[in-house]
């Protein structure tokens, strides 16, 4: 068993509410209580000579443009060797909540900024992950206008950029032919214990430490 994650290696998680999890920010080491906790754990366990340090730097609430806007502090400062990302079902959320929609092009342009600073100025190695979306409100069914193409740019942006993309879209979907999709994410958002785990599970996967 081998990982692409070298020894000493500094690994970044961003995003929102589903990586953020809970975490305790006085603690910068604090990695919250979701995939990013279980994704270290498991790492640390299957390969305990190597020295990575794993941050969680995800913030409750963010849009994409949110964490464009706390870049520098939240991601370049910090010199990560493996940037992380999980963002944009917010972008698809306050369209229904708050009528304040990010377009597929406002979307992108944020994104690709993240990715271009990351690749001119750190050389890390990128993991972008699909926003995703359960179908447990009926809701939900009219959402998917809205994330599927930001799904699209994320799957875009993972080719042109070489990135390692960790398609959870596609991941939930098969998952939610196995059980209820509420068992996955209660709200259809924010995932269960077993939705981090599987989180986690293909974050390994496309590492290949697992």
């Amino acid at each position: 068993m081998s990982s692409l994650i070298e020894d000493r290696a500094i690994v970044l998680f961003q995003g929102d509410s589903i990586t953020d999890a809970g975490r305790y920010r006085p603690d910068s080491d604090d990695l919250g209580q979701g995939y990013a906790m279980i994704t270290a754990s498991w790492f640390q366990a299957l390969y305990p000579e190597k020295a990575v340090r794993f941050i969680n730097r995800a913030i409750s609430g963010d849009r994409v443009l949110d964490l464009r806007n706390r870049w520098q502090q939240d991601c370049l400062d910090l010199q990560p060797t493996w940037v992380s990302i999980l963002i944009g079902i917010n972008d698809t959320w306050r369209r229904y909540d708050r009528h304040d929609p990010t377009s597929p092009q406002e979307f992108e342009e944020s994104y690709r900024a993240i990715v271009e600073s990351v690749q001119t100025n750190l050389q890390a190695k990128l993991l972008l992950c699909e926003p995703f979306l359960l179908p447990v409100l009926e809701d939900h069914k009219t959402w998917r206008e809205d994330l599927d193409p930001k799904i699209g740019v994320v799957r875009k942006l993972a080719r042109e950029y070489h990135a390692h993309l960790v398609p959870l879209d596609d991941i939930f979907a098969r998952a939610a032919a196995l059980r209820e999709p509420a068992f996955w994410a209660s709200d259809g958002v924010h995932p269960s214990n077993a939705g981090h785990a599987l989180i986690a599970q293909a974050w390994l996967h496309a590492t290949e430490a697992l």
